[in-house]
């Protein structure tokens, strides 16, 4: 089997439900442009990738790829993983663009096997609990609200993206958990937007109020804040999930002591390959990989990990809007069809392109 051609669909679509995040942090503005990469092979499989930024991703696609795959076998992963490895090191490629190939090539894999992704990857379960990640809402009174519809859909677990500031959202945390009772499960993402002094006081208050996880409080660029920090508290400190480097650099967080649980995922660790090298070395050390982000892809390692506990599904708005897919449990179920699991319209992604390979 080879490649044959490197197809590329640049699209602008308006966003159904616009929402902010935390303090600091641009929401989701008006309109999203994203390209979908297409590898065509010689056999008939195709493999598809998502890839979220336009004209950017479009340029690389262009200019290192194009050249690159034409010609190579699409079932040799591991080799084209390392060869976009090492263009990094002239392009420095976005993290959401180191992954972009490796999916779609296991995409072409899992359609030649037959198989859904995740049974071609191990497969450790057929179904997961989803957990509700709430954007920004402007009050407590809304997330409030949120909180209970969420509940009322059968969400048993919730994680917070909150205001930015910590010692108002350490009080939102401890409001929710009291509103919710003991037997939910509930997380916070701190998007990156504390320094250490405030990330140890909303640690502490997550303690108090039993959270599961306290997620990426500070930038990650100091793995020395991060051991600290995991040092002074007993909440398990989820940590790597926007650092560069895939594995290499989250193997430093593990070994330094700087997270309790680690991030992988599709989008940020470079592909499947990528995220199931963070999942492997996560377990080898007996600690969990939670996959962060949703999507078909996310979804199939979600299903062929065991050191994962749930998947993640946006909840952009209020009243809620429940992702496709998820039952009134809080189940989402494996996808039946062989490959990763996108659906493409590609007359009507062609003639919804503003610009193409």
């Amino acid at each position: 089997m080879k490649i044959i051609d490197v197809k590329a669909y640049c699209i602008r679509q308006e966003v159904p439900h616009k929402f902010i995040w935390r303090n600091g942090l641009p929401g989701s503005g008006k309109y999203t442009e994203s390209t979908w990469l297409r590898i065509l092979t010689d056999e008939g499989v195709e493999g598809w990738s998502p890839i979220s930024r336009g004209v950017i991703a479009l340029d690389l696609i262009k200019r290192r790829l194009v050249d690159e795959l034409i010609g190579q076998n699409p079932l040799q992963k591991e080799h084209i993983w390392h060869r976009i490895w090492e263009l990094d090191r002239i392009e420095e490629f976005p993290m959401y663009f180191l992954g972009a190939v490796d999916v779609a090539l296991w995409d072409i894999t899992a359609k030649v096997a037959g198989v859904p992704l995740y049974q071609l990857l191990g497969g450790y379960r057929d179904k997961i609990q989803t957990y509700a990640s709430t954007v920004t809402f402007p009050t407590t009174e809304e997330f409030m609200d949120v909180a209970d519809q969420c509940l009322d859909y059968g969400f048993k677990a919730i994680k917070l993206h909150a205001w930015g500031d910590a010692r108002r959202d350490a009080k939102l945390c401890q409001d929710l958990r009291k509103r919710v009772g003991d037997d939910i499960a509930l997380m916070y993402d701190g998007s990156a937007g504390f320094n250490p002094y405030e990330s140890l006081y909303l640690g502490r208050a997550l303690e108090e109020a039993d959270y599961m996880w306290y997620e990426e409080p500070m930038r990650e660029f100091s793995i020395g804040a991060y051991r600290k920090l995991s040092e002074s508290l007993d909440i398990p400190v989820l940590a790597a999930e926007t650092s560069d480097g895939c594995h290499y650099n989250v193997a430093d967080f593990i070994q330094q002591g700087a997270a309790d649980m680690v991030r992988t995922s599709v989008h940020y660790k470079g592909g499947i390959t990528g995220a199931m090298r963070v999942a492997h070395l996560a377990d080898a050390f007996q600690m969990n990989a939670e996959v962060h982000g949703g999507g078909p892809a996310n979804l199939q390692i979600c299903l062929a990990i065991r050191n994962n506990t749930f998947y993640e599904s946006l909840i952009p708005c209020n009243p809620i809007v429940v992702e496709t897919g998820i039952d009134r449990e809080g189940y989402i179920h494996a996808p039946t069809l062989p490959g990763v699991g996108f659906e493409v319209d590609l007359p009507k992604l062609e003639k919804m392109a503003f610009a193409q390979l």
